[in-house]
């Protein structure tokens, strides 16, 4: 493990868990959910990135410049593509100083048929944690694509969810989405609601304007992001966490007309940037 401190901020990385945050910390109070010792999947760690697309590819498979483009079925017997490949690959420390560390990712095509760089700059202030996550498309021809960071914050009996965004798409029973709904369907977040009153949740809002905050009753956690279109929540029963997950895409947007996804050219870039704070302590 990487492990950064900084501002009464503790931080700490898993490169090999797929570039990993195994643990974020505030004055000794976990603000994002511990990673299990000796874990092996990235899915039981603080957060993770999502790389060279976020959530769910249909069918594991989408059409573009002319061609089929199939994807590993990378979640157990699951029949969708789930978060791209850089959370199941070992990453590489680039760069580390006490507040600040650099991971690295490159893909050369195995899965995904195009290759990239990517990215991950953590920094530690008295602002809080600085995540940047940055695709760079290294193939000879453009690449349709999406990034994000999947954080799964540490909640309480009664935390209120606070955010903003145009709607809600409701979904089948793989999780794409089907139809967009009204933005309270599941809860009044503008107004701030209990997390857990809405039951299990596992859907995408869409234009979010890029801040949210959970008051734990005993401080409020803001989360804030640039170069996220959209917010993904998700809260499963019975588990004291939730994630909200900064994303530059909805679910399954390879396949869906019109729907708002990023095409990089050769050399081409695209970046996200998430700010995790304590606004009361």
């Amino acid at each position: 493990m990487v492990t950064l401190a900084g501002a009464g901020w503790e931080l700490g990385l898993l490169p090999a868990l797929g570039g990993a945050i195994g643990s974020l910390r505030y004055r000794g109070e976990d603000i994002l959910r511990p990673t299990p010792g000796g874990a092996a999947d990235p899915l039981d760690s603080a957060c993770f990135p999502l790389i060279p697309y976020a959530n769910r590819i249909a069918g594991g498979r989408f059409s573009f410049g002319g061609r089929t483009i199939r994807l590993p079925l990378n979640f157990g017997d699951h029949p969708n593509s789930l978060h791209g490949m850089a959370w199941q690959r070992a990453w590489t420390v680039a760069e580390t100083r006490p507040d600040r560390a650099r991971l690295e990712h490159r893909h050369g095509g195995d899965g995904w048929p195009w290759r990239y760089c990517a990215e991950q700059l953590f920094e530690l202030g008295e602002d809080g944690l600085r995540v940047t996550l940055t695709l760079t498309n290294k193939s000879s021809e453009a690449m349709p694509a999406g990034i994000g960071l999947h954080p799964y914050f540490a909640i309480r009996p009664g935390t209120l969810l606070r955010l903003n965004a145009a709607r809600v798409w409701l979904t089948d029973q793989n999780q794409i989405p089907t139809q967009p709904v009204a933005v309270d369907h599941f809860g009044d977040w503008a107004a701030g609601a209990s997390i857990a009153d809405a039951g299990f949740i596992d859907h995408s809002y869409e234009q979010w304007d890029g801040l949210a905050t959970l008051d734990r009753g005993d401080r409020i956690i803001r989360l804030s992001a640039e170069g996220a279109r959209d917010l993904h929540l998700f809260h499963p029963l019975g588990e004291s966490f939730c994630c909200l997950e900064p994303v530059s895409h909805l679910p399954d947007a390879f396949n869906r007309p019109g729907a708002v996804f990023d095409l990089l050219p050769p050399g081409g870039a695209l970046t996200l940037t998430m700010r995790i704070a304590v606004e009361r302590d």
